[in-house]
């Protein structure tokens, strides 16, 4: 891994998008398969998170992918309190039961896994590779990544129209993951935020919600996000 990455920081990243969607896109299949969900994608989740946490400390690379403490003030980032407002969303309508106690477990154990693996490759890995050479391109190309990586929901069975609203405000969450990383110096409130998000959509009651109550939860995330990243800018930029 070492040689890869020291010859060129950006294939380095690409690389590993492509095994971690590859990876857990079969792996997903697989469980579907056997019919136990996360079965087979949870210990892989865990084992990818262990091989990049154990890569970034043994090459004492975390203060530059932001597996430390987070550098800004709380206060200059609200408290973080617009983080917990995303994080709200999927218990909007109710909490449910959707799986079974072992199949909700293994669910929220691969979320919180592939929280800190989609922030460490595509705020770590990616948006560090592609700032040096100009930070607001690197900014755009992540938040955009990210965002459109999620069209591999698709194969999971999700319809097109909930795939599209996914990958708007994926890519306006990503935006402003970027913007707390790249200002915050830390990737641990990204990281926690990211993987919560996506544990708690396995307790969402999903019979109540409407294609309606989906629009108007992606347009509350998207405006949130994209407002609390400006809100930073503007702060940060004051604060110089």
């Amino acid at each position: 891994m070492r040689k890869i990455y020291d010859k060129n920081e950006l294939n380095f990243a690409l690389i590993w998008i492509g095994v971690y969607v590859v990876v857990c896109s079969v792996a997903d299949s697989i469980s579907n398969t056997i019919g136990v969900a996360k079965i087979v994608t949870t210990p892989l989740c865990i084992v990818m998170t262990a091989m990049i946490y154990l890569w970034i400390c043994r090459n004492g690379l975390q203060e530059k992918y932001g597996l430390c403490k987070f550098k800004g003030e709380a206060k200059t980032y609200l408290y973080f309190v617009p983080l917990v407002l995303l994080v709200s969303t999927n218990l909007w309508y109710g909490v449910r039961l959707n799986l079974s106690i072992f199949e909700t477990v293994l669910y929220v154990i691969s979320m919180l896994c592939v929280g800190f693996l989609e922030e460490v490759i595509f705020r770590g890995f990616l948006f560090q590779a592609m700032c040096k050479n100009n930070v607001k391109q690197a900014i755009v190309i992540s938040s955009i990544t990210f965002g459109i990586g999620h069209i591999v929901n698709l194969l999971s069975g999700s319809g097109t129209m909930e795939t599209v609203m996914q990958i708007c405000y994926a890519t306006a969450i990503g935006f402003l993951f970027t913007i707390l990383f790249y200002y915050g110096k830390g990737l641990w409130p990204c990281i926690i935020t990211h993987g919560v998000i996506n544990s708690l959509s396995v307790l969402a009651n999903r019979e109540a919600k409407t294609m309606e109550r989906n629009i108007v939860s992606g347009v509350f995330l998207c405006v949130v996000s994209v407002g609390y990243a400006l809100y930073i800018l503007k702060k940060v930029r004051t604060q110089k």
